[in-house]
């Protein structure tokens, strides 16, 4: 039984009416947060599952980490793995069916998680947890810790770490359900509902699913009923362990799906950076530390949306304006947006494909990324027709970057 552990109090919030501010959006997804997609006859004709592998490249400034004499790196990648109770061929109709298989598909991501020979994997929709991942993941020197979605839901996030580089110190689940008992006592959402079109290279999405409404049990617009999304984090802190002993604290969520819920992805936002503001306090306390701090997930988000300017508008460097919000309590850059960039996307079906998957650090003196890993570009072969096929196992990429610790 998973037993969650939610030992530091909420932060007050503001009222249901700042916290939530409805949007709506053309995009459209079906209900485990996957754009919907069109038939496509696209993709990879191989007749085995074969991963694209891909390498870490050096970014800009990363080359004058080579003098130090003492620093610690190390490898951290975040991946949407597809969980298979969300594969379904009427979902991916673009993708060959044997690809879609769990036997093909587990060995793919296995294959390609090795390969990629991170440090750290937060991956998300981990659903075969304890009969799959866990124990594979074990066999190549990995421990893990878990969090299953609330409810009737099966998948969950993950965060994998090397025996051999990093010591578990703590952590704390994060359930968004919880929002549900900030506005106890309200009964309506604010009259106040905007259309605001996220910023995305496809709006025109094709219908979403019928399955999506049917999740909702309830009247919409009663924010009991509109809090409560089934979403889950996870944050831990470490203690790495060579050439010198450091404090990282790594974060991996995975936010509401639906583009027409936007207010509820942005709660969820505020709700998750409280919550790892103060377990930043905690760590930094009992262990007496300065801790490092990086989050990483499936956001839901693209670039320049109100999830993603608010996740960033606590960093001075920021040309983000967020307003009436409360005081942000961490200041966050993007990795890819600090070196080269957002990538043109992260996720690719037939009718999506754009950037959904991020991960933010907290800049300090001692933390720097170095090197990224390398995307595909839109008429890469591998991408061609949309995701998942023979090259990808998930319709989402890995995303990863190596840090770089200096000693203080």
């Amino acid at each position: 039984m998973l037993i969650k552990t939610r030992s530091l109090a909420l932060t007050p919030c503001l009222p249901v009416h700042t916290i939530i501010g409805s949007v709506s959006s053309k995009l459209k997804m079906d209900r485990s947060g996957k754009m919907s997609t069109r038939t496509s006859t696209g993709g990879s004709s191989s007749s085995k599952a074969a991963p694209t592998m891909r390498e870490f490249v050096r970014v800009d400034g990363g080359a004058g980490t080579r003098s130090q004499p003492e620093v610690i790196k190390f490898r951290l990648v975040s991946y949407n793995i597809l969980a298979q109770v969300y594969v379904k061929s009427s979902l991916f109709p673009h993708s060959p069916s044997p690809c879609l298989r769990w036997k093909a598909r587990s060995q793919a991501i296995l294959t390609l998680l090795k390969n990629l020979g991170a440090d750290f994997f937060c991956l998300q929709e981990v659903d075969e947890y304890d009969s799959f991942y866990k124990r594979n993941m074990e066999d190549h020197g990995y421990s893990s810790i878990y969090v299953q979605r609330s409810g009737q839901k099966r998948d969950g996030c993950g965060i994998f770490y090397k025996n051999n580089c990093a010591e578990f110190l703590s952590k704390e689940t994060i359930e968004y359900n919880d929002l549900v008992d900030v506005i106890q006592g309200e009964t309506s959402l604010s009259a106040d509902k905007q259309n605001e079109t996220l910023t995305n290279t496809n709006n025109g999405a094709g219908p979403k699913n019928d399955s999506s409404v049917k999740e909702h049990h309830g009247d919409p617009n009663d924010p009991r009923v509109r809090l409560k999304r089934d979403c889950v984090g996870i944050m831990a802190a470490f203690k790495l362990k060579d050439p010198f002993h450091h404090v990282v604290i790594l974060a991996n969520t995975h936010l509401y799906w639906d583009p027409e819920w936007a207010d509820v992805k942005l709660a969820q936002a505020k709700y998750l950076l409280s919550r790892l503001a103060q377990f930043k306090t905690l760590v930094t306390d009992k262990f007496e530390c300065t801790p490092s701090l990086i989050l990483s997930g499936d956001f839901n988000s693209t670039p320049g949306d109100k999830v993603y300017r608010y996740l960033i508008s606590g960093n001075s460097l920021s040309t983000s304006s967020v307003r009436c919000l409360e005081e942000l309590p961490l200041p966050l850059c993007s990795v890819h947006a600090f070196t080269r960039g957002e990538p043109p996307f992260t996720n690719c079906t037939p009718d999506f494909t754009n950037t959904l998957d991020y991960i933010f650090f907290s800049p300090s003196d001692c933390l720097k990324p170095v090197s990224i890993l390398e995307l595909p570009v839109l008429d890469s072969p591998d991408i061609t027709g949309g995701l998942p096929n023979y090259s990808h196992p998930s319709d989402h990429l890995p995303i990863g970057a190596e840090f770089v610790i200096t000693k203080d």
